[in-house]
């Protein structure tokens, strides 16, 4: 449809009904057991949808799934360092052992942008972390393994939905089109 023209009713909902239908189908996998893997419950949705987030962020591409998959692993991964090193300094440097074991474990991290194409995506990185780091913030007896498993269902859950987003709205645009 050219910019000049006027949407009708039926090309202004259709888009949004199928985002609608994806999400909704995320939340009832969330609201189910079907991903509880982890044995720490359902409530992670969240974590989907950051991931679908992303995956529109990285393009909207096998490729970017994937980047945003990597990311959401590393920063699990990085999390895991962060936790272990900060444990260990703490005890030596007190109030600054937490925070001098991020300085030591970002850096590396985060000169993987640079390395190539597939460890680049910095924004997944820090939303994986940041969903870690809360998850082992806020459940009760979580360990670094559950954490990452249920941080990375749901983030394919989450790069599924942006996939199929993709897919379904290409299709529907193609009918539209004819």
């Amino acid at each position: 449809m050219d910019k000049g023209e006027k949407m009708t009713t039926k090309e202004y909902i259709i888009g949004p009904i199928i985002v609608a239908v994806i999400a909704m189908v995320v939340q009832l996998i969330d609201q189910t057991s079907i991903l509880n893997v982890s044995a720490v419950g359902v409530g992670f949705g969240w974590v989907s949808f950051q991931a679908w987030a992303c995956y529109f962020l990285a393009g909207c591409t096998p490729k970017g799934g994937i980047r945003t998959f990597n990311g959401y692993l590393l920063g699990c991964i990085a999390s895991i360092a962060i936790m272990i090193l900060g444990g260990v300094l703490s005890p030596i440097l007190g109030f600054f052992g937490f925070p001098i074991a991020v300085l030591i474990c970002v850096v590396p991290v985060i000169s993987l942008e640079k390395s190539g194409e597939w460890f680049d995506f910095v924004p997944a990185l820090f939303i994986g972390a940041g969903a870690f780091f809360g998850f082992m913030s806020y459940v009760p007896g979580a360990s670094y393994l559950n954490a990452t498993i249920t941080i990375m269902i749901h983030c394919v859950l989450g790069l599924l939905a942006g996939y199929l987003t993709i897919v379904f709205r290409t299709k529907y645009e193609m009918i539209l089109n004819k």
